[in-house]
């Protein structure tokens, strides 16, 4: 039994770590939407189920490209998530809200979540592992 608590409080240790991995998946999963977006905005379109969106397919793809490596890698954390935090309320609340939860597909609770986390991270920084920490360590040992 001691070998478990013991286990738990090393996973406990390391819970900044785990944030920093969470920022970096969300970063990638959006990067990788942005590829989909560009090699195939069809796709995207008829997802969303909104002719409406080919008028803002740019603003949403370059979003998706460049907030997601920002992100990936920590490096200026809060602008990458800023930058995709309206498209991510558009999806919500302009595409997905009004088919409601009981849909099938890229869906009204899949987007909720991404848009949360996004603003965590816009409030709260990119974490431990991240270029943003390891520029702001090195501007502290330069003083």
């Amino acid at each position: 039994m001691s070998t478990f608590v013991e286990t738990l409080n090393q996973l406990e240790e390391k819970q900044s770590k785990a944030y920093s991995y969470i920022r970096m998946f969300l970063g990638l999963a959006l990067f990788v939407r942005g590829i989909i977006m560009v090699s195939d905005p069809g796709a995207i379109v008829e997802l969303a189920s909104n002719e409406k969106l080919h008028m803002w397919f740019a603003f949403i793809a370059v979003a998706h490209l460049v907030g997601g490596l920002l992100m990936m890698f920590g490096l200026f954390t809060r602008f990458g998530a800023l930058f995709q935090v309206p498209v991510l309320f558009g999806a919500v609340f302009v595409v997905h809200f009004k088919a409601g939860l009981m849909v099938g597909g890229q869906s009204l609770e899949l987007s909720a979540l991404v848009l949360f986390l996004l603003i965590i991270y816009l409030i709260y920084g990119s974490g431990t592992l991240s270029l943003d920490r390891y520029f702001a360590n090195r501007r502290k040992a330069g003083q």
